[in-house]
């Protein structure tokens, strides 16, 4: 006997299958791509002979009308259709008649959405270099500005050996510098065109995937066709670069934060960066740091579970694989708002370089130029060490800098320093001596700088 609601349910499922398996709602957002590949596919079908010049000049001319009709708001993309390869096949038929069923001749969805997501990543590429350019050259002209700004350097957050803000962004600048290069590898390695591949062993129309890479540029076809289908390893490429410049953002955001706080006053972030408190009005908090050390973990979540759908696929496609789409389309999402809003933050923020500097000579960073000092005036290292280390002892029962000391305190403590001791232990004399490429030294520096400025240029 039939259940009293198999029919109800039924069909209900049946929507909710539909549904489940639909991707327009997030594939939508690659319609240009699709467009794009769709009229370099109906290029080379013609070059072939597989559609006529006629056939050829209609169906581009469908696919440009609806491209145009999408951008003015006149077309909209809705949920009746399954994806977005249908919303555009469905719509060319619609306006040039059967002719438009000839588009998707030797070709499957399975080629073309993997040339669709190759062609979206590419161009998405293009633009986060364009945003971690923008950050180095920020980055660049503070270093120009602050090679003589001294402040102290840290290990474990510890008060360390003096430095120079230059140098200090200069650590940053070296980090998005390699994270240019990922994208740049990336990019290089992904440039195969797949279409071509069919469903997964080629097609019997005798195509011209050269032509249709060469149109589409890309540097070749891709050499076997399971793989073409199946390969997402550019997306979690992509999405482990992303990952890393989020690290590299997030470190940096932690450092302003830190920076930011009552206790350092490095840095004051412009008004437009932060937000006040509902209670406390003296409070100015660095939300968009806050919020970028924040959605990391959002992008190392994409990474993750990108990874995790591929690890037991079989060759060749895979429905799984769809879910390569959301992820992929928020992580780039989340690291482009967030590489804009950072440049913007780090751009204007101001440097309290006069609390940095104080900072730096009260925190002891020049203990180690004492030490080598010592040295210098043959004493063993160990033993300057341990004369340093009481030095530092007396300077914080004091409650006092080495530079605060007298003379004849320090020859209290021992008779080998002399009054050149000030000089050997001064902020400028410390970075000034730390002259080898990568070090702090302003002439040290200002040839990082111009090397800096050489990258970006032919970069």
């Amino acid at each position: 006997m039939a259940q009293l609601w198999g029919g109800r349910f039924t069909k209900e499922t049946d929507k909710l299958v539909y549904n489940f398996n639909a991707s327009i709602s997030f594939d939508q957002k690659f319609y240009k791509q699709d467009i794009k590949g769709s009229m370099a596919h109906v290029r080379m079908l013609a070059k072939q002979g597989i559609l006529t010049e006629e056939e050829r000049d209609e169906i581009l001319e469908g696919l440009g009308s609806i491209q145009l009709d999408v951008e003015c708001g006149k077309l909209k993309i809705t949920s009746e259709y399954e994806d977005i390869h249908s919303f555009v096949e469905a719509n060319l038929i619609d306006r040039i008649g059967d002719v438009g069923k000839k588009l998707h001749t030797g070709r499957s969805r399975n080629d073309q959405v993997a040339l669709d997501m190759k062609l979206y990543v590419r161009d998405e590429i293009t633009e986060l270099d364009d945003l971690v350019k923008k950050l180095l050259k920020t980055l660049l002209s503070i270093m120009e500005e602050n090679v003589h700004t001294f402040m102290p350097g840290f290990t474990h957050l510890q008060k360390a050996q003096p430095i120079t803000l230059a140098h200090h962004m200069g650590a940053y600048f070296e980090m998005f510098k390699r994270d240019r290069g990922r994208l740049a590898d990336i990019y290089r390695r992904m440039n195969t065109c797949p279409l071509g591949s069919g469903a997964l062993a080629g097609t019997t129309y005798p195509l011209d995937r050269e032509y249709t890479a060469e149109l589409l540029g890309f540097d070749g076809p891709t050499l076997n066709s399971m793989d073409s289908v199946s390969d997402r390893d550019y997306v979690i490429e992509l999405l482990s670069a992303l990952s890393t410049i989020m690290m590299h953002l997030s470190r940096f955001s932690e450092e302003i934060i830190i920076w930011n706080s009552n206790e350092y006053r490095f840095v004051e972030i412009d008004d437009a960066y932060s937000t006040g408190s509902s209670i406390m009005p003296q409070k100015k908090n660095p939300d968009i740091a806050e919020l970028v050390r924040g959605k990391t973990g959002r992008v190392y979540g994409a990474l993750m579970s990108i990874l995790t759908t591929m690890k037991g696929i079989p060759l060749a496609y895979n429905k799984d694989m769809q879910e390569d789409k959301e992820l992929t389309f928020d992580a780039i999402d989340t690291a482009k708002g967030c590489l804009a809003l950072f440049t913007g933050m780090v751009g204007t923020m101001k440097f309290r370089k006069d609390v940095m500097e104080n900072s730096a000579k009260n925190g002891f960073t020049n203990a180690t130029d004492a030490a080598d000092y010592l040295v210098n005036h043959g004493v063993p290292f160990r033993d300057a060490h341990g004369i340093v280390g009481r030095l530092v002892l007396y300077c914080l029962e004091k409650n006092i800098a080495l530079d605060d000391m007298s003379l004849e305190e320090y020859q209290a403590i021992s008779p080998v320093f002399q009054e050149d001791i000030y000089e050997a232990i001064s902020m400028k004399t410390c970075v000034e001596k730390r002259v080898t490429i990568g070090a702090p030294g302003p002439d040290a520096m200002e040839q990082v700088i111009a090397l800096n400025r050489k990258y970006l240029e032919e970069n």
